[in-house]
């Protein structure tokens, strides 16, 4: 009788996570979509109609934010504004292909990670917002959700969720010898008066 009564509560939190990975996914493509479009009417500004222009504006205007550690302010310097054709090409498909992936749950685990370094940046950029905020801590829910985001997936449809669980139980597997395995006692002994 017990068992009846969780079921209902397992599939409810199953289902929001799986609603959580869509709508982040979501989030991810749109976010790369309005960059390869514009974000609407004859103001909006395509990262791709004017390759960039957005996006050196938007460095530059970074390196002069005081919330900006130093560590990346050189970072951008050095490499980010060196790259930004490259940049600014990438960082819209990339968006879009990780939002799809999201969304349809495949290669999951992946693309959370590669959405969490690019939200990394963005934060260290001094950009905190709540928008911010709510997609960095659905990246971290998500990713302490554990096997819950494969449900409804096709990660769980073509078994490479199964994937990870090999990797990490090969790792289990792998016993690291004892100081006593190693030298049995006597030897330890041995060892220790020889040196000492």
């Amino acid at each position: 009788m017990m068992q009846n009564q969780n079921n209902p509560e397992k599939h409810f939190f199953h289902n929001l996570v799986v609603l959580m990975r869509i709508l982040f996914g979501i989030g991810w493509l749109l976010a790369g979509v309005t960059k390869i479009l514009g974000e609407g009417g004859s103001s909006g500004h395509s990262w791709f109609t004017q390759p960039g222009v957005f996006l050196s504006d938007y460095l530059i205007n970074t390196l002069g934010k005081p919330n900006v550690p130093d560590f990346y302010k050189f970072f951008i310097e050095e490499a980010a504004l060196k790259q930004v054709m490259a940049l600014n090409y990438t960082i819209p498909i990339v968006q879009v292909i990780v939002g799809l992936f999201l969304i349809a749950g495949f290669m999951t685990l992946p693309s959370i990670l590669t959405c969490l370094f690019m939200h990394i940046n963005f934060l260290l950029s001094g950009n905190i917002n709540v928008m911010s905020l709510t997609l960095y801590t659905s990246a971290f829910g998500l990713l302490l959700s554990g096997r819950q985001i494969y449900r409804l997936s096709l990660d769980q449809y073509f078994k490479l969720d199964h994937l990870l669980d090999l990797t990490i139980n090969k790792s289990r597997d792998y016993n690291i010898p004892t100081l006593n395995e190693m030298y049995p006692q006597n030897d330890l002994k041995k060892t220790f008066e020889r040196r000492y």
